[in-house]
């Protein structure tokens, strides 16, 4: 390592080494310049004034004037055991161009990543959390999660069910006195959330009302489901009987996806969708056809959504079952487009024929092959933004909307669905279909993850941070500790006291509160490493000025904590 620099225009001989900056600026803000260089570290033999330094020196580095000076600090490293110089450690020191990589050796937030800030849209200040609209979603699915009812208003809802307890009902519940069945699966149904006992997590617990389980071998079934593990699938987890609702009930339990909603209340709500199919006679266009995209889906949205679910009758059929209920009502979305198949496994527990018992599979290929006609219907109410279009008697008309406002694609795909084949077909055969569409939604998967995975960095040091304000907080004005009323105001704890006055009770000078959000994180992150760096700690009185280290600091703390931790224990 060379001690010289050759001159440049700047260059000015007044300035040397032993009167630079650099040693006045020891106990202030560190340089990045500065760099420690271990004693193992060798120098070129031809250099007639290298020197290997010796154990614990430093070899500073200071540019003035364009001139780049190198001189010896025999100040010893201020952490044993550390590579360290101020706030900063060295990570690497190749021998061949001595390329030296230096990190501040207590934790900071860097800026966004480049490529998630360009995704988003510029805001004036950059943040520390994550993003309130992601927020607000994750608050919204704890809130769902953790939701109970009064029992005493609720007396038909039962406190216990098997293994499961503080059932709450996640859609409204049918009058006793009800008659009309359920139009999927011709029994009365009711939804809950609920908690098992036995590992403390929450449940989606479908109960099927009024149902006796005559033939237990259609269990076979439900055990194939359950090792089904997909993420556009909800999870099929048990099937059993119960008569905590006061008549025989079949419940199947599922995994709870806290603030989902179905497709049908999600895109087919709006009473005024229909209105192309229903006011308008058949056979009649005495008006313009709807204009592209008037009212409708984004394709974009709609092949999302198909990619999914074909994605999910993929897994189903590979398996060697069926899903069958490839239907609005019971399809999930959670957050913006992400989609779940729920209520698997229900038809092949209730139309379980005793025929059957022989092969409970002898059926699935013709369930399989209604699945994909299931899976046309979809995309075309999608498609139509109505499910009047799926009728019969709409379907001419449907098509004629999907071919002025949609791809070629979709609207092959939809055919190729709803049409009648010779052969059996395959969820595999609408892949050329999909085509380059596929990695369209694999790369929107994968910035998602991108921005969630930025967000979740953002929150990353909050635990520790908190953890430190905690211990903190056990410390500051304590009463009374060890029957000594004035231990919080005394020895190492008044330093602490002063270094939260230091965090928190900042003001400007005109006395006003000084409220920085970044020096409270940046002092609270050199607390925790403890780095040499120097503060000035001042008495509330303003007649007393301490000036001491954050390494001092994190001794005081550290043996004032243990010293509270040994109490509680009982160990003094």
């Amino acid at each position: 390592m060379s001690l010289s620099a050759g001159s440049s225009p700047l260059h000015s001989p007044k300035i040397t080494p032993h009167t630079s900056p650099a040693p006045r600026r020891r106990s202030h803000t560190p340089n990045p310049a500065n760099y420690m260089v271990p004693s193992s570290a060798s120098t070129p033999g031809n250099n007639p004034v290298s020197q290997t330094p010796s154990s614990g020196q430093v070899i500073q580095k200071e540019t003035v004037g364009g001139t780049t000076y190198f001189y010896t600090d025999t100040t010893p490293a201020p952490l044993s055991g550390m590579r360290s110089f101020k706030n900063y450690h060295r990570t690497a020191c190749r021998a061949e161009g001595q390329i030296i990589e230096v990190f501040p050796s207590y934790h900071i937030y860097p800026p966004t990543a480049p490529h998630v800030a360009y995704m988003q849209p510029k805001a004036n200040a950059p943040s520390f959390f994550m993003a309130d609209e992601l927020r607000q979603e994750l608050i919204n699915r704890h809130l769902i999660t953790m939701a109970q009812i009064d029992q005493a208003d609720m007396p038909a809802v039962p406190s216990e069910v098997d293994s499961y307890h503080s059932l709450f009902p996640l859609e409204p519940l049918p009058p006793p006195n009800r008659i009309q069945k359920s139009s999927n699966f011709g029994y009365i149904t009711s939804c809950y959330k609920a908690v098992n006992s036995k590992d403390d997590l929450p449940y989606c617990l479908r109960r099927i009302h009024g149902f006796r389980l005559v033939n237990t071998k259609c269990m076979v079934l439900v055990d194939m489901w359950k090792k089904i593990q997909h993420s556009n699938i909800v999870t099929l987890r048990e099937v059993f009987t119960t008569k905590a609702f006061s008549e025989p009930s079949l419940v199947f339990a599922y995994d709870f996806h806290a603030g989902g909603e179905t497709m049908m209340s999600r895109h087919f709500n709006d009473p005024n969708a229909d209105a192309y199919f229903t006011k308008r006679k058949w056979g009649q266009h005495d008006g313009p056809l709807p204009r592209q995209h008037a009212g409708l889906l984004p394709e974009s949205l709609i092949w999302a959504y198909i990619v999914q679910l074909s994605s999910a009758l993929r897994t189903i059929h590979t398996a060697g079952l069926a899903c069958r209920v490839m239907d609005p009502t019971k399809i999930l979305i959670t957050g913006k487009t992400r989609l779940r198949v729920n209520c698997v496994g229900v038809f092949d527990v209730l139309t379980f024929d005793n025929s059957q018992n022989n092969n409970p599979l002898a059926l699935m290929a013709q369930y399989q092959q209604a699945d994909l006609i299931s899976l046309g219907k979809v995309v075309l109410a999608l498609a139509c933004n109505s499910l009047a279009g799926i009728q019969r008697e709409n379907l001419q008309k449907a098509m004629e909307l999907v071919t002025i406002n949609y791809s070629s694609d979709l609207k092959n795909l939809i055919l190729y669905l709803l049409t009648d084949q010779n052969r059996m077909r395959s969820v595999n055969d609408i892949m050329p279909m999909i085509g380059a569409r596929f990695y369209t939604q694999l790369d929107a998967a994968q910035m998602r993850n991108d921005v969630i995975e930025e967000d979740l960095a953002k929150e990353v040091q909050n635990g520790r941070l908190f953890r430190l304000l905690a211990k903190l907080g056990t410390i500051n004005e304590r009463p009374e500790f060890q029957k000594d009323p004035t231990w919080s105001e005394t020895g190492d704890r008044y330093l602490l006291k002063l270094f939260r006055d230091h965090l928190f009770h900042q003001v400007t000078e005109a006395g006003a509160p000084w409220i920085d959000l970044s020096h409270i994180i940046s002092c609270l992150n050199k607390l925790d490493a403890g780095v040499p760096e120097k503060i000035s700690l001042i008495s509330r009185d303003e007649k007393s000025v301490l000036v001491v280290t954050y390494s001092d600091l994190k001794r005081c703390f550290e043996n004032t904590f243990q010293e509270l931790i040994a109490a509680a224990n009982g160990q003094l």
